[in-house]
């Protein structure tokens, strides 16, 4: 059965003046990958309570984050030419988006919805089987990278079960 790429993206909230702060995905042979982001100087939107839920601070950003450039080139070196999916397309390619404008780069690889993989049947049992992945797997906090590896295993388990 073969598993697509799968990306994920952590923001700084939800809405107008958010930006991504961390992206990452997981290849079809389970590894995973992901780069958190510098915010750029006129990104200042910060939830408390997307932080609580990612657990990234804007101090850990700029401590440990690439530029909105390094993170751009390092997609499209990896993703170049591929389609990716992505359980929350509305907010994912509009994150992605705008890390490619504010580089000046254009994207090598389409972003479309995991959805689109998915039958009827594995639609109503999505939920279920997302929430015994993150069970087995023991994530605590969303992260780019383990949200695409519970997704990617949620759609493995989703194919095996409702066919």
């Amino acid at each position: 059965m073969d598993l697509p790429y799968i990306i994920d993206v952590e923001a700084s909230g939800f809405g107008r003046g958010s930006y991504p702060i961390e992206i990452g995905f997981v290849r079809p042979n389970g590894e995973a990958e992901a780069r958190l982001i510098t915010p750029l100087e006129h990104w200042h939107h910060w939830s408390a309570e997307a932080e609580s839920i990612h657990g990234l601070s804007r101090e850990q950003l700029f401590a440990e984050g690439s530029s909105v450039v390094e993170v751009a080139e390092w997609l499209n070196h990896e993703l170049a030419g591929l389609t990716v999916y992505s359980d929350s397309w509305g907010f994912d390619n509009t994150w992605i988006a705008l890390l490619f404008d504010q580089a000046q780069r254009l994207q090598a690889f389409r972003v479309e919805t995991l959805s689109r993989l998915l039958s009827e049947a594995q639609l109503e049992s999505w939920s279920q089987i997302k929430y015994q992945v993150q069970q087995q797997l023991g994530l605590i906090r969303h992260r780019a990278a383990e949200d695409a590896r519970v997704l990617q295993q949620t759609l493995r388990l989703a194919r095996q079960t409702a066919a």
